[in-house]
């Protein structure tokens, strides 16, 4: 079982948010947003991850969390440590359910890497969530993703959200995962900022209106 950061917004959570660090940082990096999200009454508990310790061959190397290790300009790159991590992510959302957190009251959340893994797991998930955040990320294999998704998720609510200006992942790349997504026949959200890749106050205020929704 993944290590994880526990918050909730209110006693007695009745939803809960599984929210995806990027590549180098660890489950405290989304930590200060909570207060920020301004989600009103909503009792939501929060579940920040640490991705596990691995060598990443962008950096030479070196260890550091990543979900997988990121092979670029690979459509297919890191496919097997994508699927571990999904699988450990799902271990996650057992955990919830049964401490009485439905399937329809969880999204999955995650920025760069961190989306990556809730796209992939949320899209062939057997069981209905509530929606998915996909920040400053993208879909991998579309053409896997299209033969093993699951009805159970079809036309799910999905924000995406991208910098305009992002290094990393470019926007084109974010771009055509959506177009890959809607025409899949998910109900997609996006959003682009003039930014790089990172998060910006007026996008917190969309992913509030998301999650609202959604909850």
């Amino acid at each position: 079982m993944l290590d994880y950061i526990e918050l909730e917004s209110k006693p007695n959570a009745n939803s809960c948010i599984i929210w995806l660090h990027g590549l180098g940082a660890d489950g405290h990096d989304f930590e200060p947003i909570v207060p920020e999200l301004d989600l009103g009454d909503l009792a939501i508990r929060f579940i920040f991850p640490h991705a596990p310790m691995r060598s990443v061959t962008i950096n030479e190397g070196e260890e550091m969390r990543a979900w997988y290790d990121f092979i670029p300009h690979s459509e297919t790159g890191g496919s097997s440590d994508i699927e571990i991590s999904a699988a450990m992510v799902q271990e996650l959302i057992d955990e919830q359910t049964a401490k009485g957190i439905s399937h329809d009251r969880i999204i999955l959340a995650g920025f760069s890497q961190g989306g990556v893994i809730a796209l992939q797991l949320g899209l062939r998930l057997d069981k209905r969530i509530a929606g998915i955040v996909a920040l400053s990320t993208y879909l991998h294999d579309a053409i896997k993703t299209e033969e093993q998704r699951h009805d159970a998720n079809l036309a799910l609510p999905i924000l995406m959200v991208h910098g305009t200006q992002d290094p990393m992942i470019p926007i084109m790349r974010a771009a055509t995962s959506r177009e890959n997504l809607i025409r899949l026949g998910y109900d997609v959200q996006w959003k682009d900022y003039p930014m790089g890749h990172q998060v910006c106050l007026e996008e917190l205020s969309d992913i509030s209106a998301f999650l609202r929704s959604c909850l």
